[in-house]
Parts: structure tokens; sequence; C-alpha cells
């Protein structure tokens, strides 16, 4: 798409293939966001496109990612508050007609696979190495093992008879986070081939970190969490394609002719509503023209 739509905590910048989301730094900004920094979204890692009324004069562009897309959002499994969600861009109620022009163009870029799981992360993590400190002891990941290192001061005697734990990515099947803004939050490596994978207390589990007491925040350990489950999942072993049938792309498909009308008396309702430009209104309408 070529554009560019700030919101109040982040910039989103449309490509061809992909949205690049710019988290802005700040006091008064997520602390999760701060820790992101950028992320580039592939258009083939959504699922769906929502546009909403948001709190005290806003409007919400919500981009939804399909299930198994992103580690990070994976890691999370619906925890994060509303307002920690990386996928939605707050605007001013004003440019609520802007929303749902964006929100339009992002439907049609879709892929084809869009209600479908995806079958790999198809969004990066953040890349290691990343470290926290939890309540009862440190944890470290540099890409290739997660290591627990405890704190006398917290770790429990099951923990410290275990002693500091290294857990290769190869031996892990998953990760599993529960926030530290609920009670008894915690991070858990899950074995491979585990009868009963997080079975017990998780103070008590030397596979474990728990959280607590400012220990283990959102934006220090959820990423860690991200990326440790992008790695065990690269470890897997990969199933071939099948061969002769080549992947599809988002949006090699020609638009339909009637919907690039549509299109255009849309981004005349908004060049006549004086959201568009002159030029940014001749320019979108030659590059709708062009997918003819």
């Amino acid at each position: 798409m070529g554009d560019v739509l700030a919101g109040f905590h982040a910039v989103w910048e449309f490509d061809t293939d992909s949205v690049l989301i710019r988290f802005e730094r700040g006091i008064r900004k997520p602390k999760l966001f701060q820790a992101l920094g950028e992320r580039r979204i592939p258009y083939e890692a959504l699922s769906s496109v929502e546009v909403s009324g948001g709190r005290r004069g806003t409007v919400v562009l919500h981009a939804v990612p399909r299930p198994g897309a992103d580690p990070l959002m994976e890691a999370a499994d619906g925890q994060l508050k509303e307002d920690a969600d990386p996928y939605r861009l707050v605007l001013p109620a004003e440019r609520g007609t802007l929303a749902e022009y964006y929100a339009d163009e992002l439907r049609t870029v879709l892929g084809p696979d869009a209600k479908e799981p995806a079958d790999r992360h198809l969004v990066a993590a953040p890349e290691p190495p990343l470290h926290f400190k939890a309540y009862d002891g440190k944890a470290s990941f540099d890409g290739r093992a997660v290591v627990f290192r405890w704190f006398w001061t917290g770790a429990s005697s099951a923990k410290w008879k275990c002693g500091d734990q290294t857990f290769p990515v190869g031996e892990l099947a998953g990760v599993e986070w529960r926030s530290p803004e609920i009670l008894n939050g915690y991070l858990r490596l899950l074995a491979r081939g585990a009868r009963e994978p997080g079975a017990g207390e998780a103070d008590q589990d030397p596979a474990a970190v728990v959280f607590g007491l400012g220990y283990g925040p959102v934006h220090e350990s959820l990423p860690f969490a991200a990326a440790v489950l992008q790695a065990v999942r690269a470890a897997e072993p990969a199933q071939d394609p099948e061969e002769g049938e080549p992947r599809r792309r988002t949006g090699d498909a020609r638009r339909d002719p009637a919907d690039i009308a549509d299109r255009i008396r849309h981004l005349g309702e908004l060049h006549g509503a004086g959201l568009l430009t002159d030029d940014e209104f001749s320019a979108k309408k030659a590059e709708l023209l062009a997918e003819l």
C-alpha cells in the first residue's frame, strides 16, 4: 500500500506484503510496546481486521493474527490486557472513516488461508540473548538453551536440591506462560515426550520460574517466552511440502473490477472529506487502476 497511519502509541507502515508496526517510546506508553520496538507482520499472518469504538473519543483498528502465526501471541494465550495488544492501533474518533478505509484495504490482501490456523510461525519473535529476573531465579536464553539460576532468597528447597538447570531447545516441546498480572504467574518449560506436561506447582518445579512482587514483568517474560517458543518450533522436524505445488502468495490474484470501482469511490469520499490530499488521491487511484 505504501501508506503510513499514525496512532497514539504506534505507527503502521503498509507495504505490498506486510505492515511494519513501529511502537513509540514514552513514560505513558505500554512497556511491552517499548520492549518490542517494532514488528513486521506479513499479511498472510492475519486472520481478520476489525474497526470498533474505543474509549474517550477514540476508534480502534484491530488486526487479528491467525492462531499459531505469532509466537508472542501464542505464548500470551489471550492473557494480554486490551491496552497491551500490539495488534490494536488507537486513533482519534474523527479518523474513523480513515480507519475503515485501511481495514477494507487490509481485508483485500489477507492470505487465502486467513481463516485457518498457521502451520508455522510467520511473525518473528524478539531475538536472543534474553533474560529476566523471576521471584525465585534468573532466566536466560541464548538461542540454544534456557538456563535457570536459583536465588537463595526465593527458590524452594526442591529447586535448591536440583540445582541450577539448563534446558537445550531440542529437548523442549513448548512453553507455558502465566501472566505476572494474575495470581501465581509463572513461566514453565515443557519437556518433549513428557507424560504429564506442566504437572505440579510451579514453585516446586525445576522447569519453571515463578513471578510476583514485581518479578517477571510482562514486557520481559513474555518476549522471552515467545523467543523460546519460536526456537522450539524451529527445532521440530519439518514436514516437506508436496512436490510440484507452489506456495500461494498473498495478493497474487487480480482484483475484481467492481471492487476496484468501489474503492475508488471510497477514496473520493475520503478526498472530499479532506482526509486525503489531491496527490494522495491521485496516487492511490492510479495504484488501484494498475491492479485491473
